[in-house]
């Protein structure tokens, strides 16, 4: 009697937890906007860097101010990462070779 109640028990709370997935997958659409047209925050976002990029930078690229300044740490991080797993390949084949 007591594991016929656990499984249900187990199994009420999976289908609630199936339930929720699908409708916050089925609902994500609805709060999205229109393909191309940017948010009202994007447009301001895009609105700062573009007038306060070359002063705060002193770089006319937008493009390389925002990925080499205002993101710095984050490309950083990438490019460490990228750089491990270069690494780590590498060291993976060197020892196929033998």
């Amino acid at each position: 009697m007591k594991s016929t109640n656990n499984v249900k028990k187990h199994l009420g709370f999976a289908s609630l937890l199936i339930i929720a997935i699908i409708f916050f997958i089925a609902s994500t659409p609805f709060g999205l906007h229109p393909f191309g047209m940017p948010s009202e925050y994007q447009r301001l976002v895009d609105g700062y860097f573009i007038m306060h990029t070359i002063n705060e930078t002193g770089s006319f690229n937008i493009v390389t101010a925002i990925l080499f300044d205002y993101r710095a740490f984050d490309t950083i991080g990438e490019a460490t990462v990228l750089l491990t797993a270069i690494t780590g390949c590498a060291a993976v084949l060197r020892g196929l070779k033998k």
